[in-house]
């Protein structure tokens, strides 16, 4: 089985048309990106500690910076330790995009009773695919059955009745649900004894990641050191988070426009991914890199990429100052 989330779809290039970006508008390089503004539009990959809420953990961040806004991407419950994406101001627009994106976590289920290792195996393998949920008595939305998509479900160890296994699924997924039905199937009873979130998206475990220790240390040594460094390393360019997203590029000309609202028509597009169906969510993007906008495609790739004229996505949420890029169009008055 194929240990690959939605993020990790393979996706090639479609190029519609050719042109060249004015190096004197945007950002060139994501390295060199000035520390200020990345406390107005990053995201970071935060290792959640174990007793406090998301909610809680993304007011701490908030008061560590003195920011304005701090919103993070999925709740983790109070016990449950691992990657909580967070997104500094401007980059909190950014967060909703996750949701598509897929997460892993990693599980210790225990089982009530024994039961044989060759039985665990290939009920835990049979709990894979599109599956019907209720939400748990202790939840933060409505307990109502619903579908939901594990993607990938792998024992790592077995040890008598301690379950330690790697699961991959849709936004959404109850894993304290999972580890019950998992027992009910038995015919033993299990409950979800840890849990430990790896991966979001592009946000992995193993990259990237951060304490709240490690934020606090590296915001002193930039105000009273002058020293950038370790917080660079915590502080990701807003497009670390839709980085998943199927993405269109688009003209140096229409990037003003889209920053006010206007959808994306097609003679604004100069190359985008395969694979992008009608109504999904795509990143629409400078020639630069630079994230403008999340939209909803209104059309397959190919049809997008052989387009003469109309609309080719809508705007869901501008992520992009208006000032970055000249506004090239003409006014009614002029």
């Amino acid at each position: 089985m194929s240990n690959s989330l939605p993020a990790d779809q393979p996706r090639e290039t479609i190029t519609r048309a050719v042109d060249t970006t004015n190096p004197d508008y945007g950002f060139s390089s994501f390295d060199d990106l000035p520390i200020e503004f990345l406390l107005e539009n990053s995201v970071i990959a935060l290792d959640k500690p174990a007793g406090p809420t998301s909610h809680e953990v993304a007011t701490w961040v908030r008061r560590i910076f003195d920011s304005e806004r701090v919103g993070h991407g999925g709740t983790l419950d109070p016990g449950v330790t691992g990657i909580l994406p967070l997104g500094m101001n401007n980059a909190t627009k950014a967060m909703q995009a996750l949701l598509p994106a897929g997460k892993e976590y990693v599980c210790i289920m225990e089982l009530h009773r024994k039961a044989l290792e060759e039985d665990i195996r290939e009920i835990v393998k049979e709990f894979t695919g599109k599956l019907y949920q209720k939400p748990p008595l202790r939840s933060a939305v409505r307990r109502i059955l619903r579908v939901r998509e594990v993607y990938y479900n792998d024992i790592v160890e077995i040890k008598g009745r301690l379950v330690l296994f790697r699961v991959g699924c849709q936004a959404g997924t109850y894993i304290r649900k999972l580890c019950f039905d998992i027992g009910e199937a038995l015919g033993v009873g299990a409950h979800m004894r840890e849990l430990r979130r790896t991966r979001v998206g592009n946000f992995r475990e193993d990259e990237h990641m951060c304490s709240l220790y490690d934020l606090k240390d590296a915001y002193h040594f930039w105000l009273e050191d002058e020293d950038d460094q370790e917080l660079r390393k915590y502080l990701m360019p807003m497009e670390f988070a839709i980085g998943h997203l199927p993405e269109i590029v688009v003209r140096d000309t229409a990037v003003a426009a889209i920053c006010h609202g206007a959808p994306l028509a097609a003679n604004g597009v100069l190359h985008l991914s395969s694979g992008i169906k009608k109504d999904d969510l795509v990143a629409l993007k400078t020639l630069k890199g630079e994230a403008i906008a999340i939209g909803i495609s209104k059309n397959i790739s190919d049809r997008i990429a052989k387009a003469n004229s109309g609309i080719v996505a809508d705007i869901q949420r501008v992520l992009m100052e208006r000032d970055r890029y000249p506004q090239l169009w003409k006014s009614r008055s002029d």
